[in-house]
């Protein structure tokens, strides 16, 4: 007998191919603050409407890296974004969402370096309609190398299937191909992934046990370089309307925990930290925090 859920399911949007195992991808990977030893992100907006968002990362090893985007929503669906970063290259993109015809997005990135001069275009596309939603992005290098990757996701009652290849015009070869199956309703989603031309399979399921609690699983295996199979556990805990908490253990023993509270109307504050629970006495833990700014 069809549950609820499962009736909802046509409902949902057919995703992306990189976002059938989002749900569980999100859960295991984001808001885990130790990844950098500190994160500063200011949001801003001025009064001629251009959106200004300033990042710096402090890594645990390594320099620290920063950007400065500006973005301006123009009319008809048009906006542009130039992003400036520390290491000297300059990146312009055009959108053009719904301009063209309905459901189509186009972008057009020049990437840009003051020292070396250019270094290379890309050409993407985004169109969704109905159960269908397929991208296509085209690289071109300064080499003049072109590239190509096309994927397609269809979608029928919940169930989701979903194909990705990759092209080089000049070598007129398929460089890479990967798919995937799915199915998806409002409280919980399961994937499986082919990828690196079949080599690489992901199993991933993502359930929300109610409004406050969600929890994910993730399985990896790689056919060529490793004969054991991945797995990475994870849930969230909404705290109040404002903080989370998050927690993940892999199969190597890794376990990390991370906090996320909206402190007031500008300004967001996470923490989080990871150990590794097989050598406690050893060094090797990291702890991060992360600063977001908006107004």
């Amino acid at each position: 007998m069809a549950t609820v859920n499962d009736k909802l399911a046509p409902l949902l949007p057919t995703p992306a191919f990189a976002d059938i195992a989002k749900p569980s991808n999100d859960l295991i990977n984001k808001d885990f603050y130790h990844t950098a030893a500190a994160i500063l992100e200011v949001k801003l907006k001025a009064p001629n409407g251009v959106s200004l968002t300033t990042k710096g990362t402090s890594a645990h090893d390594g320099p620290l890296s920063a950007s400065l985007e500006a973005k301006k929503i123009l009319d008809q669906g048009i906006s542009v974004t130039e992003t400036w970063n520390t290491a000297n290259v300059l990146t312009t993109k055009v959108e053009l969402d719904n301009t063209i015809t309905k459901g189509l997005k186009v972008e057009a990135l020049n990437v840009f370096s003051p020292e070396k001069g250019n270094k290379g275009a890309k050409l993407n596309f985004f169109w969704k309609q109905g159960i269908v939603n397929t991208r296509a992005f085209v690289d071109y290098a300064p080499s003049g190398a072109l590239t190509a990757v096309v994927d397609a996701v269809a979608s029928h009652e919940g169930f989701l299937v979903g194909g990705e290849a990759g092209y080089d015009v000049q070598k007129a070869a398929v460089t890479r191909y990967s798919a995937a199956v799915g199915y998806q309703t409002p409280m919980y989603t399961a994937a499986v992934t082919a990828t690196n031309s079949l080599n690489v399979f992901t199993a991933s399921y993502y359930q929300k046990v109610n409004s406050a609690v969600e929890t994910g699983v993730k399985a990896s295996w790689d056919a060529k370089t490793s004969s054991a199979v991945g797995l990475e556990l994870a849930s969230k805990y909404k705290i109040d309307p404002l903080s989370f908490a998050k927690a993940k253990i892999n199969d190597r023993g890794i376990a990390s925990v991370a906090y996320n509270t909206k402190v007031n109307t500008g300004l967001t504050f996470g923490i989080g930290a990871s150990f590794d629970t097989q050598k406690l006495n050893e060094a090797g833990h990291k702890i991060g925090t992360s600063f977001t700014f908006e107004g």
